[in-house]
């Protein structure tokens, strides 16, 4: 990713999230993915996908947390009470985040026992024409 990539990805999960912490960066043991900050600390990364010539990006993101404190953890991570968690019809083991009425990805359980979730975006190339 060049950087000016990673401004856009940057631009684009401050607006999403709704918090201008939100920092990305280029990841030192792999150029072609990225790391996403908050503060100090790496929340999570993003890496290229470049299949059937359409550029998109793949968030991923690690939540230690069950599943009754999903939002109230990620509203208290990104300090935005916009984000909200809803369920996705038949599927148990994962729900959809919202902010206000955007959709921004799937937090799929890790684990049988749900005790820990990933959260996934999928960030397509004119998703950032914007920043």
């Amino acid at each position: 990713m060049d950087k000016i990539e990673l401004r856009k990805l940057q631009g684009f999960l401050r607006r999403s999230l709704g918090n201008e912490e939100v920092r990305v960066t280029a990841d030192p043991k792999n150029p072609d993915d990225a790391a996403v900050h908050l503060g100090e600390r790496k929340i999570a990364s993003i890496s290229v996908d470049d299949e059937d010539g359409d550029r998109s990006f793949a968030f991923a993101m690690k939540l230690p947390v069950g599943r009754e404190t999903l939002q109230s953890y990620l509203r208290k991570l990104f300090e935005n009470d916009r984000l909200t968690i809803a369920p996705r019809g038949r599927k148990t083991d994962s729900v959809e985040l919202n902010c206000g009425e955007d959709f921004l990805g799937v937090i799929s359980a890790d684990d049988p026992k749900q005790q820990s979730y990933t959260l996934q975006v999928a960030i397509l190339d004119f998703d950032l024409d914007d920043f």
